[in-house]
């Protein structure tokens, strides 16, 4: 058998991928630049694993599912009120997802919320943590789909698949009691166990009428959510208004706004 073919087997077995495609090459380098047989292979092992971190990362990133890839360096700190930088970059580091904390990103529609959660999750995924991307309606969708299926148990083991859950759009409608009882138990299935970034247009006090009315539900997945919890309040005009205004598309009026408090914004 001849040793190329030999080589190839024996990397198939191993399940080294990259190796067949690189060691010409790197044999090649090794022969003009006298490397020892340890230089050899430890250059060969790199080229696997290098190749091995960056399918992993396209791999999790596919399966965060995120809308679009944000970034922290793309993220506009002068045009929001209430985003501390130093706050985000504590963050950043990712202690939070080690200490199973939460963050709850609370403002209007448009200010960057859901551009800072995955900017944040991203750097998870950077870091080969596993990160999924949801929005309220279609996580609920799932769990009535998964109550009817008869697999409720299946899907509540999922909730707890990734290291970082992103639930976004809580407020834009108000749940039903079953509906409010199962966002309850992802959140609990979750508590302590894995960090939920929760993002949100409405402030605490509205959130009652979100989980439709019920006190007693809502106390339960605040008291949850909070405990260990990064709460960030952003104020501010629209980023996507911000740019229509700036193309002349919207009349001036529409960006009138005498008090950015999210409180304010939604009693309007």
């Amino acid at each position: 058998m001849k040793l190329d073919e030999n080589i190839k087997i024996l990397c198939t077995e191993l399940k080294l991928s990259t190796v067949p495609e690189q060691y010409h090459t790197l044999s090649s380098t090794a022969s003009k630049e006298e490397w020892t047989y340890a230089q050899f292979l430890n250059e060969v092992l790199q080229i696997e694993v290098n190749n091995r971190l960056v399918n992993s990362k396209k791999t999790l990133t596919k399966f965060a599912g995120f809308p679009s890839i944000k970034t922290l360096d793309e993220f506009d700190y002068n045009f929001t009120v209430g985003v501390n930088s130093k706050q985000i970059n504590e963050l950043a580091s990712l202690q939070f997802i080690k200490r199973n904390e939460n963050i709850i990103l609370l403002g209007q529609s448009g200010v960057g919320k859901t551009h800072l959660a995955i900017a944040l999750a991203y750097k998870a995924v950077q870091n080969r943590y596993k990160v999924k991307f949801t929005t309220t309606q279609e996580l609920l969708a799932n769990a009535v789909a998964a109550k009817r299926d008869k697999k409720y148990d299946n899907f509540l083991k999922s909730v707890l698949n990734p290291s970082v859950l992103i639930i976004d759009e809580i407020g834009y409608f108000n749940m039903s009691k079953e509906e409010s009882n199962h966002f309850f138990q992802i959140i609990s299935k979750r508590y302590e166990k894995g960090s939920t970034i929760l993002i949100s247009n409405l402030v605490f006090s509205k959130w009652k009428q979100v989980f439709g009315g019920d006190k007693i539900v809502t106390t339960a997945i605040l008291d949850r959510v909070l405990h260990h919890s990064h709460i960030i309040n952003i104020q501010g005009d629209s980023y996507r208004l911000k740019e229509k205004k700036e193309m002349g598309q919207l009349g001036l009026d529409l960006f009138k706004n005498n008090d950015n408090s999210t409180e304010n914004i939604e009693k309007n």
